[in-house]
């Protein structure tokens, strides 16, 4: 496995962005879609994946076909006892035929034998696509940060906090 990791980035469709509402009790979304959809690609993770051997608190999935890696997912224990999805890449022409939801099995079924709460990520308004998939999943939208990405080469994004919690709030 630890040649295998860190899984390299790959290029992602940004074909819009998910708006988020709140009325002071419920999250609502929509959409807004781009007339010019473009591409975006992450700079690649760095990270120690021996970090991830024997380790009780953190685990590392990997998607293989015919011998070739194909996507990964990296998930931890939070101090508020969820299980929080690191990282979640998966080649592009793998994208949409059911890796990422193996994956994120793997990952909801390693936080429940570790006895968590639940399951949350962050990720990018301008990333619909994932937005997209982590609503399909069951992802709830529980909050965002206009400001984190303000320092860094990613201005005007605004970071999105989903949760899957037990009791299905």
């Amino acid at each position: 496995m630890l040649q295998l990791l860190p899984h390299l980035q790959e290029p992602f469709d940004v074909i819009g962005r998910l708006i988020p509402h709140y009325d002071g009790n419920v999250w609502d979304v929509a959409e807004e879609l781009l007339d010019e959809p473009s591409e975006k690609t992450y700079p690649d993770d760095s990270f120690d994946p021996n970090e991830y051997v024997d380790n009780p608190d953190q685990a590392a999935f990997l998607a293989m076909i015919n011998g070739q890696c194909v996507g990964s997912i990296r998930v931890c224990r939070r101090w508020n006892h969820n299980a929080f999805i690191d990282d979640l890449a998966i080649d592009r022409i793998h994208r949409g035929h059911g890796v990422g939801k193996m994956l994120m099995d793997a990952a909801v079924k390693w936080g429940q034998e570790k006895g968590l709460y639940g399951v949350s990520l962050e990720t990018q308004d301008w990333n619909l696509l994932a937005c997209r998939f982590y609503i399909k999943y069951g992802f709830k939208l529980g909050g965002m940060d206009n400001k984190v990405y303000k320092a860094v080469p990613y201005p005007g994004e605004t970071a999105l906090y989903f949760y899957m919690l037990s009791d299905s709030e």
